[in-house]
């Protein structure tokens, strides 16, 4: 019965709340939104993952993008209770100790950051702990993590945002960021930590900045089962459309061997799409072939005569014959690139909102490719690139179009429907952490990540791709997940990094059919029913 009725009041909040902010800004509704389903989530959480994998396509961009930052940047004054651990630079050398405290005996799943960069957003500082109470809000509902087994993490190392600093409501350390060895020596701790209680849980990074997101992804990736969602995950749900594209293009897959890509944006996710994307390229292609890939940030085209190149761009940075070749001045701009490049595929992870302009939107007419890809894939939604109005009006109505955040399909007229993709890391993430874990696996290898991204890509039907669509139906993400779960676990076996699972073993996942393998992801994913209190005999 009080089932029943927290359903009716959950189902009458939300209309009463529909019908009394009409006219009011869309910020304030998407807060008061997910007040009331965090309100759910204290009160019974079984029913709340229940209405949220029932109702996963409205309930998403709730609880996770985009309104997770609006909640971020306002988690101060939203606070009502604690979710997750949190490790202060004050806690150091009792972290192992603090671990241990944590009540659950079974930890599967980790979502960890530091509030550096949180989104397009900044360093929010302690606030961003509200982007991995999302993240595995995502993991309940999307992989069938049991709840009682996951854990967000916030390492608070400080704020160098100063408007965090002065606010009297502002809930972390009131001191600058730590840096250097002394910043690492905290991230080591806790790493430390958990592997110790928790050997087999699965540790996501999330939003660190560019520096501390690659150095500490190659700092533990051969240590720990862990991988960077910013890095890693937001490169195979690009791969996955990239690949898309050269379909709707109506050519072979190796032909994304050929593709021109420019990319907006160097930080760690437009790096981290270059660098899958490079690997793409090389088991197409061969190790000698030479991808069409051009990089800016805010300094426009990044060449080698660039001074302090950072060394993670450094592969992709064109040397002075390339961009003579093509009639590119040193540091063109991205109209310039556009125009004389006449790309494939035009992507942008820069956090810049509104920099795919007017101009460099009708150049994109003037594209190589009959059906060119325009990816605006920066988070939140004031951040993205451009919308998706702006890229179907002034580009064209045969582009192909994906973003980040979501944005309605547009009315092109005539029957007509321009279709916009949600690249987002939920198609992603959840498979990646689930077959891991599944799986058993002491690391997360290249090779998992790939075959992750290719499932996604090869998910879609032929019909779909020629009507522009790239990622399924948000309404199907525990198939999605479960295929992609699938694969990175087959992957898992075949690489020989894994390790079993329970009573299930290497030698049992081995001697496993692919079918067999998707039945048994399935089987192990959790879904909210209630415990009886009585057990029939």
């Amino acid at each position: 019965m009080l089932t029943i009725q927290l359903f009716v009041l959950l189902v009458e909040s939300y209309q009463s709340l529909e019908k009394n902010t009409q006219g009011q800004h869309d910020n304030f509704v998407s807060l008061a939104k997910w007040r009331i389903l965090n309100r759910l989530h204290d009160r019974n959480e079984t029913l709340y993952y229940r209405v949220l994998i029932d109702n996963i396509k409205n309930f998403a961009p709730i609880i996770y993008t985009p309104t997770v930052g609006l909640v971020c940047q306002n988690y101060s004054g939203l606070f009502r209770r604690p979710r997750g651990m949190y490790f202060s630079a004050k806690d150091k050398g009792e972290m192992m100790s603090m671990i241990y405290n944590w009540p659950a005996q079974e930890v599967d799943m980790i979502v960890l950051t530091d509030g550096s960069r949180i989104l397009g957003l900044g360093d929010l500082g302690v606030q961003g702990i509200g982007i991995p109470i999302g993240k595995l809000d995502m993991y309940v509902a999307a992989a069938g993590i049991n709840p009682q087994r996951i854990l967000p993490v916030m390492l608070d190392v400080g704020t160098n945002n100063q408007k965090l600093l002065e606010d009297r409501l502002y809930l972390g350390l009131r001191q600058p960021r730590l840096e250097g060895e002394e910043y690492l020596s905290i991230v080591d701790e806790v790493m430390e930590a958990v592997h110790a209680r928790w050997p087999k849980a699965i540790v996501q990074f999330e939003d660190f900045q560019m520096k501390w997101a690659f150095e500490t992804l190659e700092r533990y990736r051969r240590r720990f089962c862990m991988f960077n969602d910013d890095i890693q995950g937001t490169a195979g749900v690009a791969l996955a459309g990239l690949l898309g594209t050269v379909r709707a293009q109506g050519r072979p897959l190796t032909d994304f061997a050929n593709q021109k890509i420019v990319v907006v944006g160097a930080g760690s996710a437009g790096l981290g799409v270059l660098k899958m994307a490079l690997q793409a390229v090389s088991r197409m292609a061969g190790p000698d072939a030479d991808p069409h890939f051009f990089l800016l940030d805010k300094n426009g085209l990044i060449t080698t005569e660039r001074k302090d190149i950072d060394p993670a761009a450094a592969p992709f940075a064109k040397s002075q014959g390339e961009i003579e070749g093509l009639g590119l001045s040193e540091g063109a701009c991205l109209i310039e690139v556009v125009k004389k490049v006449k790309p494939h595929v035009l992507l942008g992870l820069s956090g810049v909102g509104g920099v795919f302009n007017e101009e460099v939107l009708k150049a994109m007419r003037d594209s190589d490719s009959t059906k060119p890809a325009i990816f605006a894939m920066s988070n939140p939604t004031t951040n993205a690139e451009c919308t998706a109005v702006e890229a179907f009006n002034h580009a064209g109505e045969d582009i192909v179009f994906a973003s980040g955040s979501p944005f309605a399909d547009v009315n092109l007229g005539n029957g007509k429907i321009g279709h916009v993709n949600q690249a987002n890391n939920m198609y992603l993430f959840p498979g990646i952490g689930l077959g891991a874990l599944l799986s058993g696996a002491h690391i997360i290898t290249d090779g998992m990540l790939q075959a992750a991204a290719e499932c996604l890509a090869s998910y879609i039907t032929d019909d779909e791709i020629q009507r522009g669509v790239l990622y399924p139906s948000i309404d199907s993400i525990r198939d999605i997940t479960a295929e992609v779960g699938a694969a990175v676990l087959r992957t898992a076996v075949v690489e020989e990094v894994a390790e079993g699972r329970g009573d299930v073993g290497y030698r049992e996942l081995s001697q496993m059919s692919k079918e067999e393998i998707l039945q048994y992801v399935k089987d192990n994913m959790w879904y909210p029913v209630y415990s009886p209190l009585v057990h029939e005999k």
